[in-house]
């Protein structure tokens, strides 16, 4: 029983890591820089960066893109925000790693 519960506690921090640590360790504030408030960091051949694009054009929401592969300063950016794959995005400080719709609206929400 107690390995149950160990194991179920691991998966649910585990779903939960982004926000964990974006909780502990906000984001830094380089939306600052742009009057959006989405910044994505994507590369031209990737599939879910044109996903991403798509439904952020689709829903009307302004966003700034660096690709991380010609802009230093995207990478570099992308690098601190704890990038390892793309889409990443930044939406009202929070971090979204990969393309996931529900929390793009969520955190433009809040």
């Amino acid at each position: 029983m107690k390995k149950f519960i160990f194991l179920a506690i691991f998966i649910v921090l585990f779903q939960f890591r982004d926000e964990l640590f974006s909780f502990h360790s906000p984001a830094p504030e380089y939306a600052a820089k742009h009057e959006e408030r989405v910044i994505l960091y994507a590369t031209q051949w990737c599939a879910y960066c044109k996903k991403t694009r798509k439904f952020l054009e689709q829903n009307n929401i302004p966003y700034y893109e660096y690709d991380v592969e010609s802009s230093s300063e995207g990478y570099d950016q992308f690098k601190a925000l704890g990038g390892r794959g793309v889409p990443l995005l930044l939406v009202n400080g929070k971090v979204i790693k990969g393309f996931d719709t529900k929390r793009i609206l969520k955190y433009l929400e809040g």
